[in-house]
């Protein structure tokens, strides 16, 4: 006779707290190798010395004054907060309207149309990058603001896209029929029903949009000009040339510029629950 025995409680507790500590620790050492180079560079921006550092001898802010003061980088960083803006309401805009097609519409062929549009999104950055500048360079749109806002926008489109999709899936199509049924037009009902209801996701959008154009180096590298640098060009023209504290300081900036953009999200959407 076989007897059916179960472990003792203090066996399953010692296997579950096991798992917890495993879980626990595989989160943590991900989360360091993300951000241990983020933090680095950030040491390496407050060094006092001439030349790139870590850990520093005495902290600093010399090279966030010399980035500040220096018109070169002040104009990068300008033309790059403009264009992200111009591609954030462009992208937005445009990939609301083809969500709202995707997903309310009856269009023909619309999910390979999907497909394409998320295309940038597979296609190695350095083949878009090429593919933009054959394109744009006969008729003029290289080392031109416009240019760099087309460019972009078709790189931010994707996200936009799959984020304004994803809320116009899961919000109840039953009220917008409701407003359509009381006499409100299709137009009417997206401004005051669905719009409002999937404004969280398209405000996701919209930064999202604006950081992949801040942040976009590669097809900027080959768009840009004398005329008209951003400031990732910029920035990998001097890591070439004269590798100076001045670099990790730009990019602790950028990397702060991003981190106000996420929490302001998070707050709103906080609020707006």
């Amino acid at each position: 006779m076989i007897s059916d025995r179960s472990p003792p409680q203090w066996l399953d507790r010692v296997a579950a707290k096991s798992r917890t500590i495993i879980r626990g620790s595989v989160v943590w050492s991900i989360a360091a190798f993300l951000v241990l180079p983020t933090l680095l560079v950030i040491g390496m921006s407050l060094s006092s010395e001439s030349y790139i550092q870590f850990p520093p001898r005495e902290v600093s802010t010399r090279w966030y004054i010399a980035y500040l003061a220096d018109p070169q980088w002040m104009a990068a960083t300008a033309l790059s907060l403009k264009i992200a803006f111009g591609v954030m309401v462009m992208s937005t805009l445009i990939g609301t309207m083809a969500s709202v097609a995707f997903v309310r519409g009856c269009l023909p062929g619309a999910e390979l149309i999907r497909l394409l549009s998320l295309s940038p999104m597979i296609t190695p950055s350095i083949v878009t990058a090429v593919a933009i500048y054959l394109t744009f360079s006969p008729i003029g749109l290289t080392d031109n603001y416009f240019g760099f806002v087309i460019a972009h926008t078709v790189l931010a489109l994707p996200y936009v896209v799959l984020v304004i999709t994803a809320s116009l899936t899961t919000f109840d199509v039953d009220i917008e029929l409701a407003a359509l049924n009381c006499g409100a037009s299709r137009f009417r009902a997206f401004f005051e029903v669905v719009l409002p209801n999937i404004a969280p996701g398209v405000m996701s959008a919209a930064v999202f949009s604006f950081l992949t154009s801040f942040d976009e180096a590669t097809v900027a590298i080959f768009i840009a000009g004398a005329h008209q640098q951003t400031l990732p060009s910029k920035l990998f023209e001097d890591i070439n040339s004269t590798l100076t504290p001045i670099i990790p300081a730009v990019s602790a900036t950028m990397v702060v510029v991003s981190l106000i953009l996420m929490g302001l999200l998070v707050a709103v959407r906080a609020r707006m629950r």
